[in-house]
């Protein structure tokens, strides 16, 4: 039986990698997240309070546990607070990957490192993943240390890299996109959304699939694990008002300048997702049939 550990158990990707792993009978599942487990089914789980920014407690817990895989999510994602707090930013993003790329080679094991669409640019898009990091902001420019880190000291990786992700888990830590916009639109007040970005959505039941499937078969590599619909966030919130049949006159465009946000995000990315699809049997939702998901699962919350 296959031993596989997550970090970052209590966030969206981590409770739906620990519903798709409770499925799989022939791996066992430790997950690892700071504190308490908040999944629904923690008495099934076998759990560890890990902290990835201690280098001691993450060589303790892989040693302990030794999984032949760890599928590391943890991070620090909110793009603004990277921007303000740059130490904080550094210590989950690119000390606790050297951390985690140390532990897995100790003991022999596959790491599968999550990465994200704001290692680059946005001058274009979608993109493969021969395309050329350029981070605009620091979230940016740490995720992308991260990954430099991976491809030049761990023995048997995969970086898996995303964009946008969305989803519902019943104890959310915080918002995305879709919920934000469907909550927003049951108001009934008006609403600004930007006109001036691009991305391909990743439902996170499907990235967890991109990362049982990497998981699975020993990928090595970079992969591209995203949605397949390319479309701006505006006709994201659209799509959005369309699916629950809301008012979508309320929707006012706006450009992201006009937001004064600490840090600057892409214009245009998303991904192409060919590599995925060809290697690994990655086949995404279309963007439709995720919010059906979402609808049903929100119903039965």
């Amino acid at each position: 039986m296959k031993k596989v550990l997550i970090t970052g158990s209590n966030g969206l990707l981590g409770q739906k990698l620990i519903d798709l792993y409770l499925t799989k009978a022939n791996k066992q599942l430790i997950a690892t997240a700071k504190g308490l487990c908040r999944h629904p089914q923690k008495e099934k789980l076998f759990y560890y309070d890990l902290d990835i920014s201690d280098e001691n407690q993450v060589k303790q817990v892989l040693s302990e546990v030794r999984p032949d895989c760890v599928i590391h999510t943890a991070a620090m994602t909110n793009v603004d607070a990277c921007e303000t707090d740059k130490e904080g930013c550094d210590s989950l993003n690119v000390d606790a990957v050297q951390y985690m790329v140390d532990a897995c080679n100790a003991i022999g094991a596959h790491l599968i490192h999550i990465s994200t669409d704001f290692i680059f640019d946005g001058s274009h898009g979608p993109l493969t993943e021969e395309a050329t990091p350029n981070p605009l902001s620091y979230y940016g420019w740490s995720k992308l240390k991260g990954e430099q880190i991976v491809l030049k000291h761990s023995q048997h990786y995969a970086i898996l890299r995303t964009v946008l992700v969305y989803g519902v888990v019943s104890d959310m830590s915080r918002s995305n996109i879709v919920l934000w916009a469907k909550g927003a639109l049951e108001k009934q007040t008006p609403i600004k959304v930007v006109n001036d970005q691009f991305r391909t959505p990743t439902l996170a039941e499907d990235l967890a699939l991109g990362c049982f499937l990497a998981e699975d078969q020993n990928a090595k590599g970079i992969y591209n694990i995203s949605g397949k619909d390319f479309m701006g966030i505006n006709q994201l919130v659209e799509r959005v008002a369309e699916f629950w049949g809301y008012d979508k006159s309320i929707i006012n465009t706006i450009a992201s300048d006009t937001l004064n946000q600490a840090a600057k995000r892409p214009p245009i990315t998303g991904f192409i997702i060919e590599k995925a699809q060809k290697e690994l049997g990655y086949e995404p939702h279309s963007f439709e049939d995720g919010l059906a998901l979402v609808k049903r699962q929100l119903e039965q919350k």
